[in-house]
């Protein structure tokens, strides 16, 4: 047995057996009516035949296994970190005692290194703010003051637009909506070349090859047909960045002072990756030199967490049944749980 694992004789007595049978009899009987007597009133001798023998032992044997259980790993201070697995041991009847086994598991013993001198020997990097960084903050916030004029005209590279689109052999033809500015809109090249020239209203279909490393397996290589419509054309009028642009934006009194502001930002922001950064290589270094016997029912309980997780990102992100993604992967939910093990066994320990 690992050291982690404990095994725990109990030994109920006669005696103590009886007082968890008269608890379970009031129980049991709290709710029964009995004529000529008062719910739950009636003797001994009248409730049990009433009840059954067996129930009365089911309830009382659940109710001593579980006092005793939790009153030793209570008084001894046991780290559990599993549901016991119980075993009984003797037979369980009227007017006698009985044993039990539990079996656990418990907090196995941790050696760690020298954390603080790994910790040390870690190294931040100098952070610096690049003048591209800013000048791609400051434009990000004058498109997001941008007004939109609907416009009935071409769609030109630059305009906010519209459309509604499908693919017989995207998720089933399922019709899908989206707006973005034309020419940043991030979809397979050739996709948004195509919505060029269209009108509001106007419908387009067109085909197009995707690339043969695209992370989609059914669809890399192969030619994909769409149909668009262009909704709607939108002219983005964009505020000139300047003195009066900052004042709009909040408390700064000029340009300068908002490029200090956003540089400020900036930098906090990557302090704080650095930050998290530096904290998981300490982690990983501490981890791989720590010594201690991994509980397999940690392990187990990662993994399944991890198959739980992937169940929902598959069921959110591609809108597919699980059952359905392990036949595109063409694994077993078995397989995948054991492909888990050794990313489990790092995220427990």
């Amino acid at each position: 047995m690992a050291k982690s694992q404990i095994e725990i004789l109990f030994e109920i007595s006669a005696e103590e057996f009886q007082k968890f049978i008269e608890k379970a009899i009031f129980e049991l009987a709290k709710d029964l009516e009995i004529e000529g007597f008062r719910k739950g009133q009636a003797p001994k001798e009248i409730l049990i035949p009433k009840i059954g023998k067996e129930k009365i032992l089911a309830l009382a044997t659940q109710q001593a296994v579980k006092e005793n259980y939790f009153r030793e790993v209570i008084d001894k201070k046991l780290g559990v970190i599993s549901q016991p697995e119980i075993e009984i041991l003797s037979e369980v009847s009227f007017g006698r005692g009985f044993s039990f086994k539990a079996r656990f598991a418990t907090l196995p013993e941790i050696v760690l290194p020298d954390y603080k001198k790994i910790a040390a020997q870690s190294k931040r990097k100098e952070i610096l703010v690049e003048e591209k960084e800013i000048e791609d903050a400051l434009i990000y916030l004058q498109k997001s003051r941008a007004k939109f004029i609907f416009e009935n005209r071409p769609a030109k590279r630059g305009d906010f637009v519209e459309i509604e689109f499908q693919s017989p052999q995207i998720e089933g033809g399922l019709k899908r909506k989206d707006n973005f500015i034309l020419g940043e809109g991030h979809f397979i090249l050739g996709f948004e070349e195509n919505l060029q020239g269209m009108v509001p209203g106007q419908e387009k279909e067109f085909s197009l090859k995707f690339p043969e490393n695209y992370p989609q397996k059914e669809l890399a290589g192969n030619l994909v047909d769409f149909k668009v419509k262009m909704n709607s054309v939108q002219k983005m009028e964009l505020p000139e960045i300047n003195d009066e642009f900052a004042k709009n934006l909040g408390k700064f009194e000029n340009l300068i002072n908002l490029k200090e502001n956003i540089k400020e930002g900036i930098k906090m922001e990557k302090e704080n990756v650095e930050s998290q950064k530096i904290r998981e290589e300490i982690l990983e270094k501490i981890t791989q030199e720590t010594k201690m016997e991994i509980p397999e029912v940690l392990i187990e309980a990662e993994k399944r967490r991890m198959l739980e997780d992937l169940k929902n990102l598959v069921a959110e992100k591609f809108k597919i049944s699980p059952s359905d993604y392990f036949v595109k992967i063409k694994k077993t939910e078995k397989e995948l749980l054991e492909s888990f093990s050794n990313e489990a066994e790092k995220k427990v320990k």
